[in-house]
């Protein structure tokens, strides 16, 4: 089935401008190696910023020590995903902007139980404000309900799970910031593997998650 659910268009602006932490643009590349629609935004986006540049013109004078000083901030700066390529990844359920963090054996991955079946893994990501995690839900467990205090970024990397009136499947990228409540459901008969990026705690009406969350870090 065609991907349904996509990213803004201010997310990808500030994809191809590069301004987003690197959890957010490591969602956003895994999410571009699966979405044609998506990556081709992007290139578009790249390109009219380089068009932008070109418009300029002119040479500009630099300093003495311009390009250490430059060298040097470029240093302290998180290494975003770079775009994937259009070929599909050799993994089945893993991107390929994914597989770098994660490896390609799945039976690796350092698995952290949530209750209920659910589990997550976090990510290394060197951004302090913002947190990439994978999430297992067993098919028809529900997600605990929770609010946002900043944006959520989630995409489905097997299986499916609805929210609302809406049906998130692979590659799809649900959009949540802090308008949005909701309790996300794994459909009946495959278990749901997501990405999952934060830059903020959720925000959960029942008082078991709420006092969880500072060791489950979310």
């Amino acid at each position: 089935m065609p991907i349904q659910h996509h990213l803004s268009d201010a997310l990808l602006t500030a994809y191809a401008a590069g301004t987003l932490p690197e959890a957010f643009s490591l969602a956003i590349a895994s999410h571009i190696s699966m979405c044609d629609d998506c990556r081709a935004a992007v290139a578009a986006h790249e390109a009219l910023g380089g068009a932008v540049l070109d418009a300029q013109g002119g040479d500009v004078a630099l300093s003495d020590g311009a390009l250490a000083a430059m060298m040097a901030r470029l240093d302290g700066l998180p290494v975003a995903p770079a775009m994937p390529a259009a070929a599909k990844p050799a993994h089945p359920i893993l991107p390929a902007p994914l597989v770098d963090y994660v490896g390609a054996d799945m039976s690796k991955i350092k698995w952290r139980s949530l209750g209920m079946g659910v589990r997550q893994a976090i990510l290394p990501t060197k951004d302090r404000g913002a947190s990439a995690r994978l999430l297992y839900i067993p098919a028809g467990q529900a997600v605990p309900d929770h609010g946002h205090r900043g944006m959520e970024l989630t995409l489905v990397l097997q299986g499916a799970f609805r929210d609302d009136t809406q049906r998130f499947a692979r590659g799809d990228i649900e959009i949540a910031d802090q308008a949005d409540q909701h309790t996300p459901v794994a459909e009946a008969g495959e278990d749901c593997i997501c990405l999952a990026v934060t830059d903020a705690p959720l925000r959960f009406t029942s008082m078991v998650p709420r006092l969880l969350q500072p060791m489950f870090r979310i």
